[in-house]
């Protein structure tokens, strides 16, 4: 199919974290194939530290990448990321550097004709609307999450969450209190930043023309109705490079910009050598950090498990690693600081997963029918394993014991209840049933490519 015809301009804002940027760049990719020229924006120090990994978004008629203040353009420490203070700060720096990089694009002749904010960026509604700029908002998360946030902004839902409720809310299954992300649960209190990136969005939101979401409507079509009935929701997942779906963007094989940077060589070698379906692959993600004494645990239960097993940790964590490492080790796993998690998922190697379930690696997952063991940490990780382990039936709940530990023997029957049980079997079938839904909604006429072909046409008018 050739790309639509259209010469709408859009700035396309994100939150500075890689789990963001991701997603909203692929869906920029998206609009680029329908001839929508794109601004993609994120903040200084975001790009200081990040690397282009793809050669299309360097070259001259591709996104242009541009950049606004968060307060901290040499950079912030984790730990202040997480705290008021930043927030305060980025909505302060933010919303003057974005004027002024709209005035700097409409003086060059680059008028804008929509800004797509990242919700977790609110202020930026507000400053599009001084524009006159018809606006979307991007939720990064699925809808199910966001029904939670929405109830607890409208006072239905409320804080503390006692331990023995119910939680019925429309659209959704019914939810135990540590289904809930954790803020509201598990981590109540000690992230005090999640009211201003997740609930106080819900303040602004109905003012945005658009919803776009990062999912796929037939993975939760109660709660997207539920939501259509409010907003104009548009759900445009997976968003995943296209040469790993539907093929359309021939140049599309990565994200496009990463953090970190693997040693890619080295564990495809490995992977190319393993029988298929042999593999458990293991990653917490770019932020998740564990103690010494859960990674202890991961690396016995692994061990332990008999199977071949990939484990992504990052260099920050890696002296948590246990002393006998090796040993536990032997020649049936390999310790890497990243990887490319696309290419892994999607290698015929790999038989099963071993994840934080974010939401990216979640949908990941979904899309090349890789069953998961699901290790929650934080956010909406637990919202996710319940729709992995209930709803989806694609994963196992690796449950923790009274101090929030995984210990060995848990992980270990976890993995071989995947790779060799007759449970495993249909864990594995109704994550092929899943990708396949997933995949076709991306083809041509599937319900995210109508839904981004739709919202095209509303900004190209």
């Amino acid at each position: 199919m050739a790309a639509k015809q259209g010469k709408a301009h859009c700035l396309v804002l994100a939150y500075p974290a890689q789990g963001h940027v991701n997603p909203i760049l692929q869906f920029c990719k998206r609009l680029e194939f329908h001839n929508v020229k794109v601004t993609f924006v994120t903040t200084r120090s975001f790009w200081k530290q990040a690397t282009i990994t793809d050669d299309s978004i360097k070259s001259a008629d591709s996104i242009a990448l541009e950049a606004i203040s968060d307060g901290y353009d040499e950079g912030a420490d984790p730990d202040v990321k997480k705290s008021k203070t930043y927030s305060e700060r980025f909505w302060q720096a933010g919303p003057p550097t974005l004027c002024e990089l709209l005035d700097k694009l409409f003086s060059n002749g680059l008028p804008v004709d929509c800004v797509i904010y990242d919700s977790f960026l609110p202020w930026a509604l507000d400053v599009a609307k001084r524009f006159g700029i018809f606006v979307a908002a991007f939720l990064t998360q699925p809808c199910f999450v966001n029904s939670v946030y929405f109830h607890l902004h409208q006072g239905i839902l409320k804080l503390p969450v006692i331990k023995e409720s119910k939680i019925l809310l429309p659209g959704l299954p019914e939810l135990e209190p540590s289904d809930l992300p954790s803020f509201l649960y598990l981590h109540y209190g000690m992230f005090p930043i999640f009211w201003d990136l997740l609930v106080e969005p819900f303040d602004s939101i109905e003012k945005a023309g658009c919803l776009i979401s990062n999912t796929v409507y037939e993975l939760e079509p109660e709660v997207v109705d539920w939501m259509r009935k409010m907003w104009p929701v548009k759900t445009i997942g997976p968003a995943v490079p296209s040469m790993f779906l539907d093929k359309r963007i021939q140049h599309d094989h990565n994200y496009g910009i990463s953090m970190f940077q693997p040693n890619k060589d080295l564990y495809m070698n490995w992977l190319h050598h393993k029988p298929q379906a042999s593999v458990v692959y293991v990653s917490f993600g770019s932020i998740t950090t564990l103690s010494e004494d859960q990674i202890e645990e991961i690396a016995w239960g692994l061990g332990l498990s008999g199977n071949y097993f990939l484990w992504a940790v990052r260099e920050s964590e890696q002296a948590k690693l246990p002393k006998n490492i090796q040993e536990i080790v032997s020649d049936k796993g390999l310790i890497v600081a990243w990887c490319d998690q696309l290419t892994v998922l999607s290698h015929e190697a790999v038989g099963c997963f071993v994840t934080h379930c974010g939401w990216n690696s979640t949908l990941e997952a979904l899309s090349f029918g890789v069953p998961m063991i699901g290790v929650p940490n934080w956010s909406d990780q637990p919202t996710n394993l319940k729709y992995i382990v209930d709803v989806w039936k694609v994963g196992l709940r690796a449950s923790m014991d009274e101090k929030g530990i995984l210990k060995r023997e848990k992980l270990k029957r976890c993995i071989n209840e995947v790779m060799e049980s007759e449970r495993g079997k249909e864990l594995k079938s109704n994550a092929v049933k899943w990708m396949n839904l997933v995949k076709s909604s991306m083809d041509e006429e599937g319900s995210s490519d109508k839904n981004i072909t739709e919202f095209v046409a509303m900004i190209s008018k």
